[in-house]
């Protein structure tokens, strides 16, 4: 019998899912405030949809795709990433005859097949937004500003912004040939992926992690240096408009991002790791994707951030995280006749919205007690034959210590009354 979790996984426990919601919440309000709409889209899609989307050169459909032939003999991939799924559906259901732009989040799993490290898993989880019809700078320095903003109400410190532009399929083109040129020379002492890359796709070996790579490299023309005029002034716009809400940035020309369909703008943020930089999310433009897969000629950008990512630095620099689990009342019996009240009452006070609980596993008072202070719980009622005999329970304010007698038929007005107060 199978008793240990795939590998590359993990179980999200109740001690630790507290963390999870805290960030769903606050990912939630601020893409209200920005205006934007949740999407959901399958946990897997047609093979072909990634292949065509994310580039069939690129590390993720080369090696990471968790792909499987279903019974209907149709190649299927669990999704990698969401932006090629939330195109799709932009397409599919003809978002673009809708006001534009279209501004959607999203949160879920994703999976790759990669190695498994700190902060790096097989199924991860990833929050993102995606801005689909409009190709106007500000809505580049929007999403950039959205995800330090977000950074920022988190409380993370030693953030780096990193951005750069990638060029368009104009000047895309350009700037192949001349890397091509400075590393034909080089090219048979570049690691094995790079060699590769070569003819390829040879602007993924500026992003390459190999020391010797980067060396030979160093030099090498840059996307920057290969701009069109349109670029540029995009580029430009882009950085003025950063500057002008006081956003910090690093113009990184190295920076490339990991799958094809980028265009013009390219951004990554760094966390500061033990004297390292570690990536916690990034994002960029996408012009040509959703014709890509079948849709009209339109402008899209946006952003993931990994979910993991954001924790372990949370946790790393010593942040809080909201308590959660609190009860507003705990009630504890003894004895069957306590227990049958007990059960009634907690029944009336959850369907009036409160969070309450009684024993379950027979504990004596004390522990009963001693079990409801695990929970900050606000007031315990206590229930026994005696109280039930007189009518009345006794109503233990936690924090004070104070406790009063209070008749069973007016306990729930009293504990809604009492807990609306702290609230």
């Amino acid at each position: 019998m199978l008793t240990s979790r795939p590998k590359g996984t993990n179980d999200i426990l109740p001690g630790e899912v507290r963390k999870w919601h805290y960030l769903e919440g606050v990912i939630r309000e601020i893409c209200r405030e920005y205006g934007y709409s949740e999407v959901r889209t399958p946990i897997f899609e047609h093979t072909e949809l990634f292949l065509r989307g994310v580039g069939d050169t690129t590390d993720v459909v080369e090696k990471e795709m968790y792909t499987f032939e279903d019974k209907g003999r149709r190649s299927i991939s669990l999704r990698p990433e969401q932006t090629a799924c939330v195109v799709r559906a932009y397409v599919e259901n003809k978002l673009y005859a809708l006001p534009q732009p279209v501004k959607v989040y999203y949160a879920g799993p994703m999976f790759r097949y990669a190695n498994v490290q700190a902060g790096r898993y097989r199924q991860f989880h990833q929050f993102g937004v995606e801005v689909l019809g409009s190709k106007d700078p500000a809505v580049d320095a929007e999403v950039i500003t959205m995800a330090m903003d977000f950074y920022q109400r988190l409380g993370l410190r030693d953030i780096e912004l990193h951005i750069n532009s990638v060029g368009c399929r104009k000047c895309r083109p350009v700037h192949r040939e001349k890397l091509q040129s400075y590393l034909a020379s080089r090219v048979k002492s570049l690691c094995k992926l790079c060699q590769s890359r070569f003819d390829r796709n040879p602007m993924r070996i500026l992003d390459c992690k190999e020391d010797t790579c980067r060396e030979l490299s160093r030099e090498a023309p840059t996307t920057t240096d290969c701009l069109c005029e349109e670029c540029a002034a995009h580029f430009e716009k882009v950085k003025k408009y950063l500057d002008d809400v006081g956003v910090n940035y690093i113009v990184d020309n190295r920076l490339v991002r990991g799958l094809d369909y980028y265009t013009n703008t390219a951004f990554e943020i760094m966390a500061s790791d033990i004297g390292a930089q570690s990536s916690i999310g990034g994002g960029g433009r996408y012009d040509g994707l959703i014709e890509e897969v079948g849709g009209p000629a339109t402008p899209g950008i946006g952003y993931a951030l990994g979910i993991e990512r954001i924790i372990a630095t949370m946790e790393r620099q010593g942040l809080e995280f909201p308590a959660e689990g609190r009860l507003d009342v705990f009630i504890a019996s003894l004895g069957d006749k306590a227990g049958q009240e007990a059960f009634k009452l907690v029944y009336d006070l959850r369907r009036d919205g409160l969070a309450a609980e009684i024993d379950l596993m027979g504990r004596s008072l004390k522990a009963q007690m001693k079990f409801a202070n695990k929970f900050d719980t606000s007031y315990t009622v206590i229930l026994g034959e005696e109280e039930i005999e007189k009518g009345a329970a006794v109503v233990r304010d936690m924090k004070s210590g104070e406790q009063q007698e209070v008749p069973l038929d007016g306990i729930k007005d009293y504990l809604l009354k009492a807990v609306g107060e702290i609230i």
